[in-house]
């Protein structure tokens, strides 16, 4: 009886402790953030939630995680995979181990957990994934396209086009449709229509990978898009980077592969019965369309006459148009589903102002540097070629300045077929413009603003970070940051948006990672861009200037090491261990490419040098640190990194192996490049030198400050101004940090004349530019050859804003813990930063308070945070009003003289210094 009175008491005290957490997890994902993807390209997800923000809930002790093929047997019955109770607080990246996943298979799964005292949370809502096709076998579709053509010369002064294709395929459905899935991808470019209606908001897709390897294919539900008996699929087919020209040589686009279409519609009727409408020798096709030619670089050219309405519909007459040659997958080419969200329509942008600087010709003022194409709504006359050109700045005549674009023509033109107001916009191009020119509309109609709208596209993800301070210029700094990520983060990682260039090129990739991690949701994207990494790589190690590479094989120290700088600050910022896991081999590739070519442990391999350095010494644009010392120094970071991963990995031999190697690079590297007095021994001091010594930990510590002073002088004779290109900057603001210099970090920051991030906002920069004197009000353009301006990289200085201005950074993968250490300086009088982070927001917001400090701390559930706060003697502080030592959730660690250092629960607080 006692044994049954102690079971009781037991039960009752159970059910008490779960009905006090009756909130679920929440916000489901899969893999890199994924939530309900269908066409999902993961066999073997990862599953993340995060926990209710409840004041009672600080951790979790515990998960259970429910997978089935139908949502009906979940959470009791699932028949894939029950994970049962795992005592453990990881919520983030959890490996999926049920049974194998095939392609097109529906998942459904459900999550709940145990908090901290052991209570069980309730079952989460059911969140799902669709597979899409895996593998080449799961495709009974051919390419297909039409008859080759000799491409030939279009408006647009010796560029050579294939003419866009316009392919159709009319079929029946004879029963009740459950569901209809379509398969789809292109060696170029596409835009898939079923009965009139465009399938999908994206473009540009299926955007660019190393087509030879490996192209992606998207998955589309298009259930309410058929007809229960007479319906029609359309492709327009497009060249884009697959088969138009890259790059500003003829050498890299001419003679390109014809494009070719993909796509496989399947659908499961409610009978059960299902049909394959795959791509074959029954589609027919066309040249003859309204897109006359697309490019990339140059525009498009619209003829409205040749506009044949409804093509893409059952009734359509096709009697006229031509058989298509039908093609087999190369085996060697794998298709996959894509892993990052494609490019679509993200917001619009409305003229600010029209000017009428030349005859004929009205600009249209967007107000802000942008990515994408214009819509129009304008009045024309019939067979009058109305013209749209872009730019992203005026010349002093109001005209548009076109030549830092190069030989991209970056220009649109659309032909009437009657007069009357059309809507048009472009389908297979991109253009990087503040300003829209129009010419060729209807002369006696005077130009409203409301007849061009700028569309924004870019790479489909979220915002997660804010950026805010008491300074004007630093917010339009953090403006001109994130307008530069959404600008350059287009399919991949590009250098700039708007010239014959738009390539993947990784030293700009490596230093904008952290930065781009924080204010967007890329972690997809990231990945997906290394698989290219990863099939770039040439045999020896070595990695291509640009990703996919269209420049040869030829390698830069620097630019390189986007291979191991990416994997591990993208696992670093989300905790994602199959990352390092993914690109371990491609990391000691490098490494080994490095050893390969140095010499005594100095590689003096191939740079761009700390690129567009301000006021070289020497001549050209890769700046004054030597190439051996950049090598050698990347070496060493390269080796460091991989060294890491290996750690992580538990890869314990070559963890032997690889410290013993990043010692002896550093020990080199010191001999090599530092005097007995901490002084370079190079022909000319740089900054960049002395910061990739000590930001790389290259020296000992006892050099390393012998190498202080010297670096301060060299900022000080450059009057705290920069003298540091696409790799020093990013370094700079970090030691300066490290080593107690935050003040001279504050004076660099704010400066207002050349070269500085003011100055180009001075000159009314709304973007990041390439050089610090793309242009100035005094004199005029810088190089033309040379000249964006939209070019991410000098961003990277946002990483800094957030993570030491604010005081908002991550301490362990994924901010399972999180620093809080702001350091108030300069001008500032409060800065805020807020990060939507795996686990949930995290937030940092300071202002100065009397003679005192109030810093405003969010902590994300199952997570903690080691909070510093500047502290001097004669002082008090407060939490949430309350004296410290009453407060449980919080822990004293230590004071400085600076400092007081405190670890904290998740919760939200204020703490107030008097």
């Amino acid at each position: 009886m006692t044994k049954v009175i102690y079971i009781l008491i037991a039960l009752q005290l159970l059910a008490s402790c779960t009905a006090t957490l009756n909130e679920a997890p929440n916000q489901l994902t899969v893999s890199e953030g994924f939530k309900n993807p269908i066409g999902f390209h993961d066999q073997t997800p990862t599953f993340s939630w995060k926990l209710p923000v409840l004041k009672q809930v600080k951790s979790q002790s515990g998960y259970q995680i429910v997978v089935a093929s139908d949502p009906e047997l979940l959470p009791h019955h699932a028949d894939l995979w029950d994970s049962k109770t795992v005592p453990s607080d990881q919520s983030v990246q959890v490996t999926y181990q049920g049974k194998p996943l095939q392609s097109k298979q529906k998942v459904y799964w459900q999550v709940r957990f145990t908090d901290q005292e052991g209570n069980a949370s309730a079952w989460s809502e059911v969140a799902n994934f669709e597979l899409g096709l895996l593998s080449n076998a799961d495709w009974t579709a051919k390419w297909i396209s039409l008859e080759p053509e000799v491409i030939h010369d279009t408006l647009h002064a010796s560029t050579l086009l294939y003419t866009p294709q316009y392919l159709r395929k009319s079929f029946l459905v004879d029963h009740e449709i459950a569901q209809a899935r379509l398969f789809i991808t292109a060696k170029g470019l596409f835009e898939a229509q079923i009965n009139g209606k465009k399938v999908g908001e994206d473009v540009m897709v299926p955007g660019w990978t190393p087509y030879t390897k490996r192209i992606e294919t998207l998955s589309y539900d298009v259930t309410d898009l058929l007809n229960e008996d007479q319906n029609t699929i359309g492709i327009i087919l497009g060249s884009g980077w697959h088969s138009g020209r890259l790059g500003w040589s003829k050498f890299l686009w001419f003679e390109k592969p014809l494009p070719r279409a993909l796509c496989q519609l399947e659908i499961t009727y409610k009978n059960g019965d299902k049909a394959i409408i795959p791509t074959n020798s029954e589609w027919k096709g066309t040249r003859n369309g309204p897109i006359r030619s697309s490019s990339i670089y140059d525009g498009e050219v619209y003829d409205a006459r040749l506009e044949f309405p409804h093509w893409s519909t059952f009734d359509f007459d096709d009697s006229q148009w031509e058989n298509v040659i039908a093609e087999a997958l190369d085996p060697n080419v794998d298709l996959v589903p894509k892993s990052h969200l494609a490019v679509t329509p993200k917001s619009v942008l409305k003229p600010i102002a029209i000017t009428h600087p030349d005859s004929g010709r009205y600009v249209f003022d967007l107000g802000q540097n942008m990515v994408g194409v214009m819509d129009l709504k304008i009045p024309v006359k019939k067979d009058q070629t109305v013209m749209v050109r872009f730019a992203e700045m005026l010349n002093p005549d109001g005209t548009l300045y076109t030549e830092n674009y190069r030989n991209a023509k970056s220009t649109d033109y659309y032909i009437p077929k009657e007069d009357g107001t059309i809507s048009y916009r472009p389908t297979f191009t991109f253009h990087g413009f503040r300003y829209v020119e129009l010419s060729g509309f209807d002369e006696d109609q005077h130009p409203e603003k409301d007849w061009v709208t700028g569309i924004v596209q870019y790479s489909n993800f979220d915002k997660t970070g804010h950026f805010n301070a008491s300074h004007d210029k630093l917010n339009q700094l953090q403006q001109n940051i994130t307008w530069g990520l959404r600008g350059n983060l287009f399919d991949i990682p590009t250098d700039c948006p708007q010239r014959d260039e738009r390539l993947g090129w990784t030293g700009d990739a490596q230093v904008i990672l952290p930065t781009s991690m924080f204010n967007y949701g890329v972690h997809a994207f990231w990945s997906s861009w290394l698989k290219s990494a990863r099939e770039e790589q040439g045999d020896d190690g070595s990695i291509p200037f640009v990703i996919p590479n269209c420049l040869g094989p030829e390698s830069s120290s620097g630019w390189a090491d986007a291979v191991t700088v990416i994997p591990w600050e993208l696992y670093f910022r989300t905790g994602d261990t199959r990352i390092l896991e993914d690109n371990y081999e491609m990391m000691k590739g490098l490494v080994a490419y490095y050893k390969a070519h140095a010499e005594n442990h100095i590689a003096d391999v191939n740079t761009f040098g700390d690129w567009l350095q301000p006021y070289p010494l020497g001549e050209g644009n890769r700046g004054d640190t030597p190439q051996d010392l950049i090598g050698t120094a990347y070496f060493a970071r390269s080796t460091d990194l991989t060294l890491r991963a290996a750690q992580v990995l538990g890869k314990l031999e070559d963890v032997r192996e690889l410290r013993t190697l990043r010692d002896t690079v550093r020990a080199a590297f010191e001999d090599q490049f530092i005097d007995s007095e901490g002084k370079l021994t190079t022909e000319f001091e740089t900054q960049t030198g002395y910061l990739m010594a000590l930001g790389f930990e290259l020296v000992t510590e006892e050099t390393a400050q012998k190498i202080l002073p010297h670096l301060i002088r060299k900022i000080e004779d450059a009057d705290h101004h920069l003298r540091t290109g696409f790799l020093g900057t990013p370094l700079l603001p970090t030691v300066l940090d490290k080593y107690g210099l935050t003040d001279i970090m504050y004076t660099i920051l704010f400066k207002e004349t050349y070269p500085s991030w003011f100055y180009c906002i001075n000159q009314g920069a709304t973007t990041m530019w390439e050089r610090w004197n793309s242009y100035s009000h005094e004199d005029g353009f810088g190089d033309a050859g040379m000249n964006s301006f939209n070019h991410y990289a000098y961003g990277a200085i946002g990483q800094w804003l957030y993570e030491r201005i604010a005081g908002l950074a991550p301490l362990a993968p994924g901010y399972k813990k999180v620093r809080i250490a702001p350091i108030p300086g300069g001008p500032l009088s409060f800065a805020e930063a807020s990060y939507e982070s795996i686990y949930g927001k995290v937030s940092s917001a300071w202002r100065k308070v009397d003679s005192g400090l109030e810093l405003h701390v969010t902590i994300a559930p199952n997570t903690a945070a080691q909070i510093r706060i500047p502290f001097k003697d004669g002082m008090a502080i407060r939490v949430d009003g309350e004296e410290l030592s009453e407060r449980s959730d919080i822990t004293f660690v230590k004071r400085t003289e600076t400092a007081i250092e405190l670890e904290a629960m998740p919760g939200t607080y204020v703490f107030k210094t008097l």
